[in-house]
C-alpha cells in the first residue's frame, strides 16, 4: 500500500468519527431534552479529543513527506495537498485546548437559548468570556504557524486565501454605496400597497409547503430530512444532510425562506462527488462558497419573479387561502423584495444584509485581535447598528448582539462568508445568464438546466481548486464585487 493510499484510509476513518459528531450536534439542537446537554456535551468533547488525536497522529509527518515523493495523479495531488492542510490546521492545537473549546462552547450554547428571550447579557456575556479567551488563544497559536494575523488565520478556516486587507477594501467599497441603495429602495417602495398575509397559517401547512418547494429544488429525501430548531441551519453529513428551519404562525414566509436558504446549503453537500467521499478533498470548497449556494437558491432564485408565480399557486392551495389577494404572486414578489432596516440578521432582507455581516466581522475582528473585550460589544453594536441602519439596539441584548449562535462556540472569521457568499451568487447568476435565459426556464419550472450548471461548475469540483480558481474557471473572472452591486440595483431599482 502506498503511504498516499494509507493516507486516504486514515482520513475516511477519522471522516467516519467526525460523520458521528455532526449528528450528535444536530440532535442536540433539533430533539435532545434539555436535561441531556451535561452528559452529550462530556460525550461531545470525548468525540472531538478521538478526532483530534487522528487528525494530528503523529506518523502523518512522515506519511505526508513520503506520499509527497509518489507519482499521483493530478487528482490526488489535489487529495494529498488538502489532506495536508487538514493536518497542518488541525496539528497546531493541543488536545486539551479543543476539549476546552467544545465544552465552554456547549456551555455557552445551551445557556444562550434561555439566556437570550431573557435578554440576560450579564449572565451570557460570563460564558462568552470564557469562550473568546480560548478562541484568542487558538488564534494566536494559528498564527505563529501561519504567518498570518490572529484574525486572518481564523478567517482562513472557513475561507482560505481572504485576509483582513481584502475584506476591508470589499467592505469599505460597500459601505460607499450601501446606505444610499437602502434609501432609493426605501423611497421607490414607499408608495407600493403590500398586503400582509393573515394567520395563522398551521405549522403542519407550512411544514407540508417547505417539504413541496424542496422538491422541487431537487432536495434528495433519502439522504436528508428537514426538522425544526432555535436557529435554523444545515448539518450532518453529504449522505446524509439534516437542515431545520423555525416556523411563525403569523408569518409563513420566514420559515419558507429559511428552508429555501438551508436546501441550497444541503443540496451542495448532496452534490459533493461520491467519489472523494470521506476525504478532505471532497469537502465544500469554503464557507463563503457554501453561503453562495444558499443564496443563490434563497436571493437569486426564489425571491424572483418567476419563481415566486410558481409559488403563489402552491401556498394558496396549501394554506386553502384561494383568491386571497395577500397571496397573489405580485404581491408575494413585493412582499419577498421589501427593503425595511430591522434588528435580526436572519430576518433581514437581501439590501440591508451585508450591513448586519459587516457590523459583525468589525466587532469579531476587533474582539480576537485584542482592540476590544466583550463588555464592549453592546455599545459597539448599538453605535455600528445606529451609524448603518439606523436603529438602536440600546439594553435590548436579545435583538443585538446575542440574536446569533456563532460567537457562543467560538466561530470567529466565519461571518464574512454571508456577504462574500451573496457576492458570488450573483457573480454566478451572471455567468449562467450568459448561457441560458433564466427568467424563461424558471416560468416553465424547469430549473435543472440552472441547477446542472451550479453542479458541475461548484459542487462536483469540491475542494479540487482553490475559491479563487473555482470563481475563475466557473466566471471567467476572480470575485468582482460589482456583479453584487449590479443585481442589487437590477432587481430594486
Amino acid at each position: 500500500m502506498s503511504f498516499y493510499q494509507k493516507l486516504e484510509q486514515h482520513y475516511k476513518k477519522l471522516s467516519k468519527f467526525e460523520h458521528l459528531a455532526a449528528i450528535c450536534g444536530w440532535d442536540q439542537a433539533a430533539m435532545m431534552p434539555s436535561g441531556g446537554n451535561q452528559a452529550r456535551s462530556e460525550a461531545m468533547a470525548e468525540l472531538s479529543v478521538m478526532c483530534h488525536e487522528l487528525a494530528t497522529a503523529a506518523h502523518l509527518d512522515e506519511w505526508f513527506e513520503q506520499a509527497g515523493k509518489e507519482a499521483l495523479s493530478p487528482e490526488e495531488s489535489a487529495s494529498l495537498k488538502e489532506m495536508k492542510r487538514s493536518w497542518q490546521i488541525a496539528n497546531v492545537l493541543p488536545a486539551d485546548l479543543v476539549e476546552d473549546k467544545s465544552l465552554a462552547g456547549s456551555k455557552c450554547e445551551h445557556a444562550w437559548r434561555s439566556q437570550r428571550p431573557n435578554n440576560d447579557w450579564e449572565s451570557f456575556s460570563k460564558n462568552l468570556e470564557d469562550v473568546v479567551t480560548l478562541s484568542r488563544r487558538e488564534a494566536q497559536i494559528r498564527a505563529d504557524a501561519t504567518g498570518l494575523s490572529r484574525y486572518d488565520a481564523l478567517l482562513d478556516l472557513y475561507e482560505p486565501g481572504m485576509t483582513t486587507a481584502k475584506l476591508d477594501d470589499l467592505f469599505a467599497s460597500v459601505k460607499t454605496w450601501l446606505p444610499t441603495l437602502i434609501q432609493q429602495v426605501r423611497d421607490k417602495q414607499e408608495k407600493d400597497n403590500v398586503q400582509q398575509p393573515k394567520g395563522p397559517f398551521p405549522i403542519e401547512q407550512q411544514k407540508a409547503l417547505s417539504l413541496e418547494v424542496m422538491k422541487k429544488l431537487g432536495f434528495d429525501f433519502d439522504h436528508g430530512r428537514l426538522d425544526v430548531s432555535t436557529h435554523p441551519f444545515c448539518g450532518g453529513v453529504p449522505s446524509d444532510v439534516r437542515i431545520t428551519t423555525r416556523y411563525d404562525e403569523e408569518d409563513f414566509t420566514s420559515a419558507l425562506m429559511g428552508v429555501i436558504h438551508e436546501t441550497g446549503h444541503a443540496r451542495y453537500e448532496q452534490g459533493l462527488p461520491e467519489i472523494w467521499a470521506g476525504l478532505p478533498v471532497g469537502n465544500a470548497r469554503s464557507m463563503g462558497i457554501h453561503e453562495s449556494q444558499s443564496l443563490f437558491f434563497e436571493m437569486q432564485l426564489s425571491r424572483s419573479e418567476q419563481f415566486i408565480e410558481m409559488l403563489a399557486p402552491l401556498a394558496e392551495d396549501t394554506f386553502e387561502h384561494n383568491g386571497d389577494p395577500s397571496l397573489a404572486s405580485e404581491n408575494l414578489t413585493k412582499l419577498s423584495t421589501r427593503v425595511k432596516p430591522g434588528y435580526i440578521r436572519v430576518d433581514a432582507d437581501e439590501v440591508t444584509y451585508p450591513a448586519h455581516v459587516i457590523l459583525r466581522y468589525e466587532i469579531e475582528r476587533d474582539l480576537i485581535e485584542e482592540k476590544i473585550e466583550v463588555a464592549d460589544i453592546p455599545e459597539l453594536w448599538d453605535q455600528k447598528m445606529t451609524e448603518y441602519l439606523g436603529l438602536s439596539t440600546k439594553g435590548n441584548f436579545t435583538d443585538g448582539c446575542m440574536q446569533d449562535i456563532h460567537w457562543t462556540d467560538g466561530s470567529f472569521g466565519y461571518f464574512p462568508s454571508y456577504t462574500l457568499g451573496a457576492m458570488y451568487a450573483a457573480q454566478f447568476m451572471a455567468a449562467i445568464r450568459k448561457e441560458m435565459n433564466v427568467e424563461n426556464l424558471i416560468r416553465e419550472r424547469n430549473l435543472q438546466p440552472i441547477i446542472n450548471w451550479l453542479d458541475k461548475h461548484v459542487w462536483k469540483k469540491a475542494s479540487t481548486l482553490s475559491t479563487d480558481e473555482l470563481v475563475k474557471q466557473a466566471t471567467g473572472e476572480s470575485l468582482n464585487a460589482e456583479f453584487f452591486q449590479e443585481h442589487l440595483k437590477n432587481r430594486y431599482l
